[in-house]
């Protein structure tokens, strides 16, 4: 008997002692999640509020800068006021604020956006204000209150208006903030200003009341402002029963004030409990409170006890049965005829999986010898394919051979013309050096044969130095015939001291005339000399045909040299390139050209040498018309005793 006593007694202690653990831990997550969720709302509805005072913090002064403003406060001529209340009037009308009026020096409101009205503000004093106080001294002012006129409660922004430096008015703007508590949910929501007293709230019984007692001084400048005209301001029947953490606090509201909201009836006993939120809007210096009330919380964490003992009670009595059911253990033998039954039944289930198994077995051998043999004809697919690409590549190998000795078979054979007319007129050193010309250009036309199976066979330039004048003075000169009449400009822009020829603080840019046969050991290029030439020829070579048909053609090139990086843009006054062209510009054997006028390889081959160089090559239309394209390459870097080297 002791023991059956003493284990309902532990029984009892257990149920206890879950139900309370129960409770504090659903409690505890309950209010955490509660505060969260009021923290979320606080912050949505603050930021809010706050957009909504911003979108009109620079209205007053708007308003204060037209000229026929500052005329009317300087000078009130009643046709200039008649004017000044219709500007006002669409001013307002425009913005969706309240009403906007402007206050002469002396505190008179002369024009306002209400002119209409019989409770117009016009001719009344506000020198009284503080948000006309404020403004006439200078600063913005911001104010809410009640209105002394039209007795609606709204916000006041205002600006100080000068003429001359001088400050001959206020303007101000008035918006109506009486339907922003009640945007929300049915939890009340309220906002307080600088001493406390709560002037929008979603529960009217509050408003006007302050959430905390307020100083003998501070009512009385409450009184000669007439912030709240003859509301009477009394503290809200409130106290705070636990401190959270982030400015929360659960608190009880009483006293005949709250009436029956979230859950409870007014009065000190049974008052509702609400987590209180703060969230402070820095400017106008307010607070918006939320109100979340705990009543839910309270169900869920009842609800959640009473779950809780009930499951214990079963636990409890689950037990008690498996106690009674171990008594009968030995009714278990009986079933031992039903398991060997089943036992029997298993063996045939297996039986007749192994066939299934055998059958699926079979069908994946038929399934591997099918891949083998897909396997094998993919493989003879790729061979022959390997030997198109093959092929593909000869083709292409023999198109871009073609394209980039047109230049160079066009210099050749303008040196020999000349060369002939030379000889005819017995000017040998002329035609000496046209031979030589001759020569380098034949020497040239190997090298671009050898980059142009580097380009193909993507090997590794064996020169990373190119010198950036000395590879646009080539190009100029190859393309000295086809640049006759062509107004071309060359400029440098160097964003880093050291340059020779250019001298400049690091970090401020300095342009200067580009010459390319001048001396500028510092803007050397990480490319091959020869292929950086090969890029800049099929560059200008392109803007040359683009500004072909243009009235007055140029061609501006323009070099950025970076601390790393080395850029040159290729400008033309021509057509630029068309929309659906753009996608397709560096594709190969692609071109806009007339047959027999391009082969579309210039471009490719070019972003492929900025490519293996470690640069880029792109192209876009200028705002003003043309095509511009920008190649940039890394800058190498030239030690002091090259720099020198170079300038001697």
């Amino acid at each position: 008997m002791t023991r059956r006593l003493f284990i309902l007694f532990a029984l009892a202690a257990g149920l206890v002692a879950v139900c309370a653990l129960t409770w504090t831990l659903a409690w505890k997550s309950g209010i955490d999640t509660l505060r969260r969720a009021a923290a979320v709302r606080g912050d949505r509805t603050t930021a809010a509020l706050r957009s909504t005072l911003e979108r009109y913090e620079s209205l007053p002064f708007i308003v204060g800068e037209h000229p026929l403003v500052q005329d009317v406060l300087v000078d009130p001529k009643p046709e200039w006021i008649d004017a000044a209340n219709r500007y006002l009037e669409d001013v307002n009308r425009h913005a969706r604020a309240t009403t906007t009026y402007i206050i002469r020096a002396d505190g008179m409101c002369i024009a306002a956006s209400n002119w209409r009205d019989k409770d117009s503000f016009v001719g009344v004093s506000y020198r009284f204000r503080p948000y006309f106080i404020d403004a006439v001294k200078g600063g913005v002012g911001r104010f809410f209150g009640i209105g002394t006129i039209s007795h609606d409660p709204g916000y006041y922004v205002s600006q100080p208006v000068r003429r001359g430096g001088k400050i001959v008015g206020v303007a101000v703007v008035k918006l109506n903030l009486e339907w922003f508590p009640g945007t929300d949910s049915g939890e009340p929501l309220l906002v307080t200003d600088d001493h406390g007293v709560i002037f929008l709230s979603s529960v009217p019984a509050w408003k006007y009341h302050t959430v905390r007692p307020l100083p003998a001084d501070v009512v009385a400048s409450i009184d000669q402002t007439q912030q709240y005209a003859r509301q009477i301001i009394a503290p809200l029947p409130a106290h705070v029963e636990r401190v959270l953490q982030d400015d929360a606090d659960i608190v009880r509201i009483g006293g005949g004030v709250v009436g029956n909201i979230g859950g409870g009836i007014g009065g000190g006993i049974g008052a509702p409990r609400y987590i209180e939120t703060r969230r402070a809007l820095g400017v106008p210096d307010w607070n918006l409170v939320t109100m979340s009330p705990v009543r839910p919380v309270v169900i869920a964490t009842r609800s959640a006890t009473i779950v809780t003992g009930f499951a214990w009670v079963s636990l409890c009595l689950l037990g008690f049965y498996w106690r009674q059911r171990r008594q009968r253990v030995k009714e278990v033998m009986q079933s031992r005829a039903m398991l060997q039954k089943a036992y029997a039944m298993l063996n045939e289930r297996v039986a007749e999986r192994t066939a299934d198994l055998s059958q699926a077995n079979e069908q994946l051998q038929r399934e591997v010898q099918e891949r083998a043999r897909a396997e094998a004809e993919l493989r003879a697919a790729q061979d022959e394919l390997i030997q198109a690409s093959k092929l593909a590549a000869l083709g292409q190998m023999a198109a871009g051979i073609t394209h980039e000795l047109n230049q160079p078979l066009a210099a050749l054979r303008s040196f020999s013309d000349n060369t002939r007319v030379f000889l005819e007129r017995g000017q040998y050193a002329a035609a000496h050096e046209n031979l030589e010309a001759i020569g380098s250009l034949t020497e040239r036309m190997g090298k671009i044969v050898n980059q142009l199976k580097l380009f193909v066979g993507r090997a590794r330039p064996r020169s990373l130095r190119s010198p950036v004048a000395s590879a646009l003075r080539q190009a100029l000169a190859l393309l000295a015939k086809r640049l006759v009449g062509v107004n071309v400009s060359l400029t440098l822009t160097d964003y880093t001291a050291g340059t020779a020829g250019v001298a400049n603080t690091v970090g401020e840019p300095l342009a200067v005339p580009f010459d390319p046969h001048g001396a500028y050991p510092g803007l050397v290029a990480q490319c091959d000399d020869l292929r950086l030439e090969q890029v800049l020829i099929n560059l200008i070579g392109n803007a040359l045909d683009a500004a072909a048909d243009a009235a007055s053609p140029r061609i501006a090139i323009d070099i950025e040299a970076q601390a790393a990086t080395i850029a040159i843009r290729v400008r033309d006054n021509g057509p630029g390139i068309p929309e659906d062209v753009m996608p397709r510009l560096f594709e190969p054997f692609f071109t806009t050209k007339e047959m027999g006028q391009g082969l579309g390889l210039g471009l490719a081959i070019s972003s492929s040498i900025a490519r293996d160089c470690g640069g880029s090559l792109v192209a876009h239309n200028e705002p003003d018309g043309g095509a511009c394209f920008v190649l940039t390459l890394r800058r190498a870097p030239v030690s002091a005793a090259r720099i020198a080297a170079t300038d001697v």
